[in-house]
C-alpha cells in the first residue's frame, strides 16, 4: 500500500474516533446536567414542604375573629398548659403518722367484737385528747379483746373498760346501748375523770383505776406492743 493512501486511512480512522469521543463527552455533559436538574428540583420540593407544612402549623396558632363591623381580627391562639397534678396534703395526727395509719395500726391489735373499731377509737381519743395506744391498751387488759374472745362484760353491757356506773348493766358495772357508744362512754371517762385531772399518764392512772398495783406494768406492756405492731 502507498505511504500517502495508509495516512489518509488513519488520518480518517482518527476523525472518526474524535467525533465519537465528542458524542460521548456531549452526552456525559447532559446526563451531569440532567441530574443535578433532578437533585435541584428534589431539594425544592423537600423546601417547598418543610415550608407548607410550617405555614401550617403557623396558621393552626391562630384563630379569625370577625367583629360586628365586618372588621377581620387574626388572634394568636394560647397554647394550653398541661393540668398541674395537686398532691394531696399529708396530715399527720400522731407519732409521725395519718389518721388512717393510726386507725390500721389500732385495728392490728383489736380482734373479736372489737375488730374494725381502729378509726372510731383513734378519732375520738384525737378529740378529746387522750392518747390512743393507751386507750386500747386499758381496753384489751380489761376486755381481753385482743387476739381472743372479747368479755362477757363487752357482750352483754358494751362495757369495753371495766366502767362501773349507771347504768348498771351487770352488778357495778355500767351498761351501754351500743357497742360504739360503749367505746365512746370508755373516752370520755378517761378524759374527764383522769386527764382533765392532770392525770395523764398510766402511772398517775393506775392507783385511781384500778385496785392492782401490777396495773401500770401491764398497761404499758401492752402500749408498747401497740407501738411495736
Amino acid at each position: 500500500m502507498k505511504k500517502p493512501k495508509l495516512i489518509s486511512i488513519v488520518l480518517s480512522m482518527l476523525g472518526v474516533g474524535m467525533i465519537a469521543i465528542a458524542i460521548m463527552v456531549q452526552n456525559n455533559v447532559e446526563y451531569s446536567e440532567e441530574k443535578v436538574k433532578t437533585k435541584t428540583e428534589q431539594v425544592d420540593i423537600k423546601k417547598i414542604a418543610t415550608a407548607s407544612r410550617k405555614e401550617r402549623k403557623e396558621e393552626s396558632k391562630k384563630t379569625t375573629v370577625i367583629l360586628p363591623s365586618g372588621e377581620v381580627i387574626v388572634e394568636e391562639k394560647k397554647e394550653e398548659e398541661p393540668p398541674v397534678e395537686v398532691q394531696p396534703q399529708r396530715i399527720e395526727v400522731y407519732e409521725g403518722m395519718t389518721i388512717e395509719e393510726l386507725s390500721a395500726k389500732l385495728d392490728r391489735n383489736l380482734a373479736d367484737l372489737l375488730a374494725g373499731k381502729g378509726n372510731l377509737i383513734a378519732t375520738k381519743c384525737l378529740e378529746k385528747g387522750v392518747d390512743p395506744y393507751m386507750a386500747v391498751a386499758i381496753i384489751l387488759l380489761e376486755t381481753g379483746c385482743g387476739h381472743g374472745r372479747c368479755s362477757s362484760l363487752v357482750r352483754s353491757c358494751n362495757n369495753v373498760g371495766g366502767q362501773k356506773g349507771y347504768p348498771s348493766c351487770s352488778g357495778p358495772w355500767k351498761g351501754y346501748p351500743t357497742l360504739d357508744e360503749g367505746i365512746i362512754g370508755f373516752i370520755d371517762n378517761l378524759y374527764n375523770n383522769y386527764y382533765a385531772r392532770g392525770l395523764m399518764t398510766v402511772e398517775t392512772i393506775g392507783p385511781r383505776y384500778a385496785e392492782s398495783s401490777a396495773w401500770p406494768a401491764k398497761v404499758n406492756s401492752y402500749i408498747n406492743s401497740i407501738r411495736a405492731s
